[in-house]
Order: C-alpha cells, then sequence, then structure tokens
C-alpha cells in the first residue's frame, strides 16, 4: 500500500530550481558509477526513484508529495504508460512503471493516482540469480519503452556472470500488456543496453553492446506485435563491444556503435545510409586513445550523438584526452550527415532526455580532470545548438523534461584525491526557459 505525505516537500529554491531532498545516498567517487537513480515526468506528476528502493512521487506544480512506496529492488528506471480500453478501466489506466536492480530484477507498474501496485514481474525468473554479492551480476532491467496507444510496455532485462576467464549474458526483451501479462519474449546470449519503439508502434529496436556469446550481431529489430526479428546490423568490428544506443526517426535508426566509436544512420533493413566519425580511436603523444558514443537521438531529421570518457588501448589511465570525449555533435539527416554543430558536455552523461527540440544532458563525473564546476543539466536546441545550464554542487545523474520543465537527479560526490563531499540526494526542478 502506497504511503500518503501529509505535508510538503522539505524545499527550497536556488538560481531559479527548486530542491526537493531524498535521502543519504553514499558520496560517488572520481569515476562515475552505475546508475543509481531515476526521474521521470508526466503532465502532472514528477517521479523520483532512488537506490533503496523507495519510488516517490511528486505534482509537477506544486512539488508537494502524493505518495511514496518501496520498489523490491533499487529503483533505476522509471516510464509511464496506460491504457484506453474503457471496457476494462483498471487494466492499465495511467501507471507508473519502475525497473529494478536486484536479486530478483522487478518491473512493476503503479496506480498514479494512488502509488498502489498493479502488478510485478520478476526477470530473475528468466534471466537467473546472481551468483555472487556484487552489484555487477545482479539482474538488471537496462531500459523501458511504452506504446501509448495501446498501453503496451517493453523491457530488456539481464544478467553477468563469471566462471574464470568464461563470461556469460543471460537476457530477455519483454513485450507486456496494460495488465502485466507478457506478451511475447525474446532472449539472447548478450547484453542489451538500449531499446527504442516506432512512432507507428510497429517495430522495437534492440540494442546490444556485449556479445560473448551465440548472439553476435548489435541491433536487432523486432516486429512489436510478435517480438519476431525482422532484421539485424553490426559494425562488423572485431571483439565483443557493439552497440551503445539506438534512436528511431521515420524509417530511420540511429546507432551509436561501440565497436569502431562511430555514428551511424541505417534505413529499410538495415542499409546504412550514412556515418561520421565520433571519437574513433585517435594517437596522441604515444597514446591510442578512443570513447565510446552512449547516447544517440534521432527526431525531425536531426541527429545527435553524446561521447563519454577517454580510454587508452594500452594502459588503464591516460595521459591525455580525446578530442572528442564528453562532446554532444548534432547532424542533418537529410544532407547525409552534414555536422550542424556541437558542444562540451563536460563529463559522463548517464542518460539524455528530450522535450520538443531541446534536448537535456545531465553531467556526471568528468574523472580526469575533477572539476566541480562541470557538474550540472544542460539543455541544447537540436536546432541552433542554443542552451543553457543550471550548475549543481552534487553531480546530475539523470534527467527528464516536458512542457518545458525539466526534472534532474543530484547526487553527492567525493573526489578521492580531495576529500570534501560536494552536493545532497536530491530531486531539481526547474525550467527550460530560464536564463543563468
Amino acid at each position: 500500500m502506497a504511503e500518503t505525505a501529509e505535508s510538503g516537500p522539505d524545499r527550497e529554491r536556488e538560481t531559479g530550481f527548486e530542491r526537493v531532498t531524498l535521502g543519504d545516498l553514499e558520496p560517488a567517487r572520481s569515476r562515475h558509477m552505475w546508475t543509481r537513480s531515476a526521474v521521470h515526468a508526466t503532465d502532472d506528476l514528477l517521479v523520483a526513484g532512488r537506490w533503496d528502493g523507495t519510488v516517490s512521487a511528486y505534482g509537477a506544480e506544486s512539488l508537494e508529495s502524493r505518495w511514496t512506496v518501496t520498489h523490491p529492488d533499487h529503483a533505476v528506471g522509471i516510464d509511464s504508460f496506460g491504457s484506453d480500453d474503457e471496457a476494462e478501466p483498471n487494466a492499465g489506466g495511467d501507471a507508473i512503471v519502475v525497473a529494478g536492480r536486484g536479486k530478483t530484477g522487478t518491473i512493476a507498474a503503479y496506480d498514479a493516482e494512488t502509488g498502489d501496485r498493479r502488478w510485478r514481474y520478476d526477470t530473475a525468473d528468466d534471466v537467473g540469480t546472481a551468483d555472487r554479492d556484487s552489484i555487477f551480476y545482479l539482474p538488471y532491467v537496462v531500459a523501458l519503452e511504452t506504446d501509448a496507444g495501446d498501453g503496451r510496455l517493453y523491457a530488456a532485462a539481464r544478467r553477468y556472470e563469471r566462471d574464470g576467464e568464461t563470461r556469460r549474458w543471460h537476457s530477455t526483451v519483454y513485450a507486456f500488456d496494460a495488465d502485466g501479462s507478457v506478451r511475447w519474449t525474446y532472449e539472447t546470449d548478450a547484453s542489451p543496453i538500449a531499446i527504442d519503439l516506432d512512432a507507428a508502434g510497429d517495430r522495437l529496436a534492440v540494442g546490444y553492446n556485449r556479445c560473448m556469446g551465440d548472439h553476435d550481431t548489435g541491433l536487432v529489430v523486432l516486429e512489436a506485435d510478435s517480438g519476431t526479428p525482422e532484421w539485424t546490423w553490426d559494425p562488423g568490428t572485431e571483439g565483443d563491444r557493439r552497440v551503445g544506443d539506438v534512436s528511431f526517426d521515420g524509417d530511420s535508426i540511429a546507432v551509436a556503435s561501440h565497436g569502431d566509436k562511430r555514428g551511424y544512420v541505417l534505413g529499410r533493413r538495415g542499409a546504412e545510409r550514412w556515418s561520421v566519425d565520433l571519437a574513433v580511436e585517435t594517437g596522441i603523444d604515444g597514446e591510442r586513445l578512443y570513447a565510446y558514443p552512449n547516447h544517440a537521438l534521432a527526431t525531425d531529421g536531426r541527429v545527435a550523438f553524446v561521447t563519454g570518457n577517454t580510454y587508452a588501448n594500452a594502459s588503464r589511465e591516460t595521459a591525455n584526452r580525446h578530442p572528442n570525449e564528453h562532446r554532444i555533435a548534432v547532424f542533418d539527416d537529410e544532407s547525409g550527415g552534414e555536422l550542424l554543430w556541437d558542444a562540451d558536455v563536460y563529463g559522463f552523461v548517464h542518460g539524455i532526455a528530450v522535450d520538443d527540440g531541446t534536448i537535456v544532458t545531465p553531467c556526471a563525473q568528468n574523472f580526469r580532470v575533477r572539476d566541480p564546476e562541470t557538474h550540472a543539466v544542460r539543455w541544447f536546441d537540436l536546432e541552433s545548438g542554443d542552451g543553457n545550464c543550471e550548475r549543481f554542487d552534487g553531480i546530475a545523474t539523470a534527467a527528464t523534461a516536458v512542457d518545458g520543465t525539466v526534472a534532474a537527479i543530484e547526487e553527492p560526490v567525493e573526489y578521492h584525491d580531495d576529500g570534501e563531499t560536494r552536493g545532497e540526494y536530491a530531486l531539481r526542478v526547474g525550467s527550460l526557459e530560464m536564463t543563468r
């Protein structure tokens, strides 16, 4: 049963953004940590998911608490979906769905009005349970995608295991109906990282970033109604790294390639329409450096890619930085990939959000620079590159945007060579129109 708070949250206004405190969280360290929080916006709610499993809904305008529930696992992903079926109003309705990382890898749907749980599904029943006590081995629901038209939910879950030198992934992609019943599953021995549904609701793209077993392709496009594979694509590179993100725009799919650190736009049945170098292997002062393209967004003829941290072929540490690390670059699809603009995001971006032509990038650690001034949520106009930011004392690790409002999660951080804890665990809310 959901708990409903009787009073508003402890919050204060700073530089145009309001703060809702979320309790205690161990500070992140110099290197970026795994996903520990989530945030999602609907027309009238802001919903925050916390590392301890707490999920809280707040009024979008007032930020007053509506309800709080405890999810069975770490609450690391949130989406919303509904049903238009008037004959069965309780089958779906407006629901908040939460993805978990933990012993059970639970997906659960909660009533958006009351927080009451409608249904629960434990993905560990399919991908298996962790064989050791480590966060990296826990079942993990890595992605959610909803279809507002028919109230259907799609999800991807995975689990990692290692026995000596043998490493394995177990994964399942799901289609759920609004009542929580499973319409179909698609199972592989690879690691999914992203899913995206086309605008018509006909096709679901699944990106796999690690392929170590029999499944040896980075992108699979499934028939959304049945789960039947329609076609596949792969960057064709050596090793197990393949795809970092996927995004539909009409018949086109943008793909961020972990294999060769390039961005691709594919047409019908995977035909390569154009590609661009993003953070490909580059030699600087004797080091061979690269960075992974971690995010892709395709919308209205514009394609954005966001890159992550610098790595070196020969060592864990690097003396230099890749020139295109921590960069957002936006290209024109119709011209075959002409660069429209690019900009620094200054640190690791866990995920992106988009609202009516504006892309939002929450920035976490830049561990090679360790400059607290880089901690911020930043947003850019996709057409022009014009943008703004809200700086945080802590790091911004998740963001959502709707109707001109942006909400982000701030987490505390303590650099290993500094000793000072900066920021706090909080939900931060402001306007995309705000100027600094």
